[in-house]
């Protein structure tokens, strides 16, 4: 109801609808005359994708934007990539993505779905995951694999903005990795966490006093072959590796935003064996 001024009433202000932002995209690479390139595209909403050209001329690359500028509780957020026989691709994040306080009742949801198909390979490169205290997540990577096919990923969590003083104190979070290969399953990797952030990671068994934590992943022939090299190279930070059955997974906490970064990109380096990464990282 409204005033005869025309003015909303204050209780219809407080019951009004709060607007969500939503997006979804859709992409997909093929293979011609020798290179990769892109077969499909499809983005709707506050999801949008740039294509970049890369050093690799054998390589097409991806940079995904959300331009909604952050994730508040009621968004919906889906992004599907494709890399289609024989391509190689790499996808990265034009920044990292923030997830502001969420109301009573609401969730974000990120939903991301990649396939690789025979022959190919997929580097998936989102930079930071930024939680604000009061934040709301549910996310799910899945990843298909095709027998031949080569994968590599990194997630990353940050809780808070240390530079600015920010202490997460109320967070829930659902994150999922699913890698599937030649359809079976090869890694289910959970994260369950509602309540005090802070206190949780200042546990000794789980972060130590660490706010920000990273997971990377290989999936290839020679994955165990990298495990020592990784290893040498995440030796001066709070890591560990470890690879098995075509599979090397290695964990990262940091005390910052910018210690997992230093330690990510030394990481990166070594699985992708000193390829340059993406500008956007040193943006």
């Amino acid at each position: 109801m409204r005033r005869a001024d025309g003015l909303a009433r204050a209780g219809d202000l407080i019951s009004a609808r709060h607007q969500r932002a939503w997006g979804d995209l859709r992409i997909a690479f093929k293979r011609r005359e020798g290179a990769s390139v892109l077969a499909r595209l499809r983005q709707d909403g506050c999801l949008k994708a740039r294509f970049p050209r890369l050093e690799e001329g054998a390589w097409a690359g991806a940079v995904t934007l959300n331009s909604a500028g952050g994730v508040a509780g009621g968004d919906r957020l889906r992004t599907g990539v494709t890399a289609g026989e024989g391509t190689a691709v790499t996808v990265a994040s034009q920044a990292a993505e923030r997830f502001y306080r969420a109301l009573p009742g609401s969730v974000s949801e990120v939903a991301n779905a990649l396939s690789v198909e025979s022959g190919a390979a997929l580097e998936w490169l989102p930079q930071e995951t930024i939680l604000f205290d009061g934040s709301a997540l549910r996310r799910k990577l899945t990843v298909e694999i095709a027998e031949g096919g080569w994968f590599l990923g990194v997630e990353s969590l940050v809780f808070g903005r240390t530079a600015m003083g920010e202490t997460v104190r109320r967070v829930a979070l659902s994150d999922l990795i699913e890698i599937r290969r030649a359809g079976r399953l090869a890694l289910h990797d959970r994260i369950r966490f509602e309540g005090d952030a802070a206190e949780a990671l200042g546990r000794a068994a789980l972060g130590a006093g660490a706010c920000a934590v990273a997971t990377l992943l290989l999936v290839a022939p020679e994955a165990g072959d990298r495990v020592d090299a990784l290893r040498a190279a995440l030796a001066p930070f709070e890591a560990g590796a470890s690879a098995w059955d075509g599979m090397l997974v290695a964990r990262i906490v940091a005390q910052d935003g910018a210690c997992l970064r230093a330690a990510t990109v030394a990481g990166l380096d070594v699985l992708r064996a000193g390829r340059p990464l993406p500008r956007v990282w040193s943006c």
